[in-house]
């Protein structure tokens, strides 16, 4: 244990620290999220917000990828996190002269997006500078286990502030997170790897960023786990958009019990990086990252839209939920160990482009099927026909039918992928693919 500590010392400061300031952004996203909603009742509108965000993030990554790898990863890191922070004292200014409208929200957002653009890969890129590789699958489990314990208590803790002392006390907690993690970053962390970025500079910016393309389109198989990742992230933003519109206006929903079922999907996916952790790893990680999938995508969405009780709901999370960590820690030593790391930053961002350029597309279809297709739909069925039956009666009843939709949609996507990347099944790579 103490070797374990030693060799990851700069690790675990990087990582503590980050993890509490995501924890201060979540709770600032969750709370402008039912600060939204209570003034626009609108599914499509809370879905603008994160639209906003992933949309620089799906057009730039591939130059941020070109940008991470020829300059100073810890520099960057700092800028972005600074730059951000301005962001949500704009939004606290805003909210205090009583001038906050969706339209600054979803501006200040697009600016936070491009940010975070800029930054994943310098830190996904630090994250390998700094970590032995003997250590790879167990910092992964570890990444998975904060991502987990946020998304736990992230509705939690902005609920309380929210409900209590206002949204303003939510920003003044994200603000002091923010203000630690840079701190320690800028004093305490330590990030090599100068050489290859000077080396990488001789490159010029554009060929820097195709290398990327072209690195992805001269190995299939990472390509193939990038796409069908894609249609995943399609199917599960979709659902991010219509679960406050199927939770919020329900009777036995609202604010508290939305905050307790988002915390039950945090629950699990924790419990799923504790054991991630722990297990040794597995004999073939393909297999693992579609079956995975496969069990999430095909329980989650039934379960939440067939059924009508908060316990039922939080279920379909857990069981949806607890398979996650193990696709993410999978992929991730899948990436760490085929890419070189001189080749990561401009590869992670061009994986970031195609993987997630379908999360703002899932938001805006979730959005628009809920408040244009669904809801109207179920506003005109007569009291006792098949889909109220099904899917219930009043606001929220055709968010569920959406719900039931994208499960159809997710099996599909498996199903499809499963036979398309069968043929790497036994496939033996470093890594132990």
């Amino acid at each position: 244990m103490k070797n374990l500590i030693k060799d990851l010392k700069v690790f675990l400061i990087l990582w503590s620290t980050q993890s509490l300031s995501q924890l201060g952004s979540a709770m600032t996203g969750f709370a402008l999220t039912l600060w939204l909603y209570e003034r626009t009742g609108s599914a499509l509108q809370i879905a603008l917000l994160s639209i906003c965000s992933y949309a620089p993030y799906v057009c730039m990554s591939i130059f941020a990828g070109a940008f991470s790898d020829r300059w100073n990863k810890k520099k960057i890191m700092l800028v972005c996190d600074a730059l951000a922070a301005c962001c949500t004292v704009a939004v606290l200014i805003l909210l205090k002269t009583d001038s906050l409208r969706p339209e600054h929200m979803y501006l200040l957002n697009a600016v936070n997006g491009l940010m975070n653009t800029v930054q994943q890969p310098a830190s996904d890129v630090a994250m390998t500078m700094i970590t032995p590789e003997k250590y790879y699958q167990k910092t992964s489990g570890m990444r998975s286990f904060s991502n987990s314990l946020i998304t736990i208590l992230n509705p939690v803790f902005a609920t309380a502030l929210f409900s209590f002392a206002g949204m303003e006390a939510v920003i003044y907690t994200d603000l002091v997170t923010f203000a630690v993690a840079f701190l320690a970053l800028l004093l305490r962390v330590k990030i090599p790897g100068a050489a290859m970025e000077k080396r990488d500079r001789k490159e010029s910016f554009l060929q820097t960023a195709v290398s990327g393309l072209r690195y992805l389109k001269e190995h299939p198989l990472i390509l193939t786990l990038i796409l069908f990742l894609a249609c995943v992230n399609f199917v599960a933003s979709a659902f991010d958009a219509v679960l406050p519109a199927f939770v919020l206006p329900r009777e036995n929903g609202g604010e508290t019990v939305l905050g307790m079922v988002s915390s039950c999907a945090g629950i699990a996916t924790l419990t799923g990086s504790l054991l991630v952790t722990l297990l040794p790893p597995p004999k073939n990680r393909i297999r693992v990252i579609y079956l995975t999938m496969l069990l999430s995508l095909g329980t989650e969405n039934f379960l939440m839209a067939f059924f009508r009780t908060p316990p039922l709901w939080c279920l379909g999370q857990i069981i949806g939920w607890l398979p996650v960590p193990f696709m993410n820690a999978n992929l991730d030593v899948v990436l760490r160990t085929s890419i070189p790391l001189e080749m990561q930053g401009r590869v992670y961002s061009c994986r970031n482009t195609l993987q997630f350029f379908t999360i703002p597309i899932g938001l805006f279809t979730g959005g628009l099927l809920v408040d244009e297709v669904f809801e109207p739909l179920m506003a005109s069925e007569h009291a006792g026909s098949l889909l109220n039956l099904l899917f219930g009666s009043g606001k929220g009843s055709g968010a569920a039918v959406t719900l039931f939709l994208l499960g159809v949609t997710g099996l599909f996507i498996c199903l499809i992928f499963r036979h398309i990347l069968k043929k790497y099944g036994n496939l033996k790579q470093k890594g132990n693919l």
